[in-house]
């Protein structure tokens, strides 16, 4: 009932940007809150932001507050992840995931809906 599709992955230098999209179809896209997670070889997937329903209320990894940027378009059902100043430790492959309710939330027990995921690989 929700389908959740990634792009903008890529390989990329240090300090470079990238921009992540996901298209969302289903229900109630204007009524849930979407997510960004990723999950690097061997560890486990963990949380970058979220995004509520009405982007009233944001919240960021510390990792990556003050580089990265969640928005969402509730007009086209998109969310967006706009990652700037990427390090090394930013490779991993990112999750776009949502959740039926307004606000959004750091476990990804929370969520149950994702998208298969777009790799990003930042190395020099």
């Amino acid at each position: 009932q929700v389908q959740l599709v990634e792009s903008g992955g890529g390989s990329v230098q240090p300090g470079d940007s990238l921009r992540l999209s996901c298209a969302y179809s289903g229900r109630s896209f204007t009524t849930s809150a979407l997510g960004w997670f990723r999950q690097a070889p061997g560890k486990e997937r963990e949380f970058v932001a979220h995004i509520s329903w009405r982007s009233g209320t944001i919240s960021y990894a510390d990792s990556v507050k003050g580089r990265f940027t969640i928005s969402r378009n509730n007009a086209n059902n998109m969310v967006y992840l706009q990652m700037n100043d990427l390090k090394p430790e930013d490779t991993a492959v990112y999750y776009c995931a949502a959740r039926g309710s307004l606000t959004g939330s750091v476990s990804t027990t929370d969520y149950p809906y994702w998208g298969q995921g777009t790799q990003v690989t930042v190395s020099s």
